[in-house]
């Protein structure tokens, strides 16, 4: 089992600034690619951004050019830097791993989410 530790929400006002980290821990053979998922009230669940393990990223492109991913592969941890952010960007944030054990088998792991909210 791996587990996926989140923080780094809160609120914020618009045009500010935060930064999202995600911590994999427990039994990891391997972690292909993270992410950040979002989903806002009444809303489907959708990528934010993803980034493999060789470090390219791809993002949504509501968030593009605001929000930039990347990884410690060392420690498992993916970070979510967000800025100018305005108040659309307003949901729990999730944390996303796709791992493969020795066996070679594919299990994706989920946080348990962290809310951010953006508000004057």
């Amino acid at each position: 089992q791996v587990q996926l530790v989140e923080s780094g929400g809160g609120l914020v006002q618009p045009g500010g600034s935060l930064r999202l980290s995600c911590a994999a821990s427990g039994s990891i053979f391997r972690i292909n690619a993270m992410g950040w998922y979002r989903q806002a009230p009444g809303k489907w669940r959708e990528l934010v951004a993803g980034i493999t393990v060789s470090g390219s990223a791809n993002y949504a492109d509501s968030v593009k050019g605001r929000f930039t991913i990347s990884r410690d592969s060392a420690k498992n941890t993916v970070y979510l830097q967000m800025t100018s952010l305005k108040p659309e960007d307003t949901a729990v944030y999730y944390c996303n791993a796709e791992t493969f054990t020795k066996m070679g088998v594919r299990e994706d792991y989920w946080g348990q989410g962290t809310q951010v909210t953006v508000s004057s």
